[in-house]
């Protein structure tokens, strides 16, 4: 049977289980052989990554091919106007490439937010705000890209879903085992539906 294992990554962690010498990584929270991370998240981002030893299940949440929708809460400086959220909901050029389309919505602070270690910089004269943002691709620091793009730099980054899977529940450098009904779901389930 394979394993499947839903991971919330603190701020800091390396993406790998081979140290690096300088940061954490996965192995000094997971002691699971034979699995392995199917996507990554960047060291100054956190929230959910999913393990598995399931070749199949791993190329399917991982490979661009399948635009799997990722939903992340953003910290941004500054309050975005109607123009940035429409800009980003349509796509950005980014130079290198143009994003495709996002759902993006202002939220209010996720409920039940830990504090991230170390806390992001603060600035007395400029607020802040968060969005939920759903992307079905994931190039390197994508979402932070877009956001500085249009004008408010991202100050922290949190992944909180992968199409049926989420971080609910898992506090951080926590995780747990999917159920064999989530597997099963979202076997069923289109891969690019969130």
């Amino acid at each position: 049977m394979s394993c499947t294992v839903l991971f919330n990554k603190p701020y800091g962690v390396i993406c790998q289980f081979s140290p690096d010498g300088a940061h954490p990584t996965l192995k000094d929270y997971i002691n699971i052989p034979n699995v392995y991370a199917a996507g990554r998240l960047d060291t100054d981002s956190e929230g959910l990554l999913i393990l598995t030893d399931d070749g199949d299940l791993q190329h399917r949440l991982a490979h661009p091919h399948h635009k799997l929708a990722k939903t992340y809460w953003v910290q941004v400086e500054g309050i975005p106007d109607a123009a940035a959220l429409q800009t980003l909901e349509r796509g950005v050029d980014l130079g290198d490439f143009i994003s495709l389309p996002a759902k993006v919505t202002r939220i209010a602070e996720p409920a039940g937010l830990w504090p991230r270690t170390p806390p992001i910089r603060s600035r007395v004269n400029i607020p802040t705000a968060w969005l939920s943002l759903n992307i079905k691709e994931g190039k390197n620091r994508q979402v932070r890209r877009m956001t500085a793009k249009v004008g408010y730099p991202t100050l922290r980054l949190i992944r909180s879903q992968i199409g049926l899977f989420s971080i609910e529940g898992l506090e951080p450098g926590a995780f747990r085992h999917a159920t064999a009904e989530e597997i099963s779901a979202f076997n069923q389930k289109p891969v690019n539906q969130p």
